[in-house]
């Protein structure tokens, strides 16, 4: 499907993702992922990224420390607590808390052979989304947290980060990885289109301008906000990697959307 198979859609119009729809779109995005892990060749492994510094072992050695963590409450709260220990031992403040956080996952799977690696992230997958799922909605409502990262320097709900943050990651960790390796990447319209128009309607909320935004691919839309605003067209997960700050963006497309 392309842009000229769908209707305009105002931005406003586009639903928030809730706990509800999270729970799909979190279990297909770790299905989707392992299923290009279980494809990665011996020496696919050693291969750079789009992420600085990270080989293709990196990459999967995050999303499946991320996938311990959000599977079972002891190993997140483990995580943390090493994150803050990392922290004060280096001094480190809120704004190096995320790359902490990653090299804490990526640490905690390093001793798997890439083998148990590709079974423990497939094994992960219905565990990850459970674990996810079963966050009690209190929490997800009052517990908030400081995010510092490139321009960002917010505070998140936990529930943004549970329903939304952990799902972006997965997808665009599985976009990277296809990247690396050269292969396909699965696009539909229900899963991938639902990501993308999520992740718009938060863009156009971050810069608050008018514009008239054409998405091509199987994950695009027609996007308008206002009038006169400037008319962008190009590939969905383009325009996510531009606003995650993996490719250039100029004008509207240099503000950053946390993934």
């Amino acid at each position: 499907m392309t842009t000229t198979d769908i209707s305009t859609t105002p931005v406003e119009g586009v639903p928030p993702i809730t706990h509800r729809d999270a729970a799909g779109l979190a279990l297909t995005a770790y299905e989707r992922f392992a299923d290009v892990v279980e494809r990665l060749r011996v020496d696919d492994w050693a291969r750079p990224t789009d992420c600085d510094g990270w080989t293709v072992r990196d990459l999967v050695g995050h999303v499946v420390g991320a996938m311990q963590s959000a599977a079972s409450l002891r190993v997140f709260a483990r995580e943390r607590a090493e994150i803050r220990r990392r922290l004060r031992a280096t001094g480190g403040g809120p704004e190096d808390e995320v790359a902490v956080m990653t090299q804490v996952q990526i640490d905690r799977v390093a001793e798997l052979s890439t083998a148990e690696l590709v079974a423990t992230c497939r094994r992960l997958v219905p565990r990850a989304a459970a674990g996810r799922r079963r966050t009690p909605a209190p929490a997800r409502r009052l517990v908030s947290f400081p995010v510092q990262m490139g321009s960002i320097d917010e505070r998140w709900r936990l529930g943004y980060f549970v329903d939304v943050i952990l799902t972006r990651d997965a997808w665009l960790h599985r976009v990277d990885l296809c990247r690396a390796v050269d292969t396909d990447l699965l696009l539909t319209p229900e899963h991938d289109g639902r990501i993308v128009a999520d992740v718009v309607a938060e863009w156009a909320r971050r810069h608050g301008r008018p514009f008239e935004l054409h998405l091509t691919g199987p994950a695009g839309g027609r996007y308008v906000a206002g009038d006169g605003g400037p008319e962008i067209e190009m590939d969905a997960v383009e325009m996510c990697r531009t606003v995650s700050g993996r490719a250039p963006g100029s004008g509207l497309l240099a503000t950053e959307v946390p993934f």
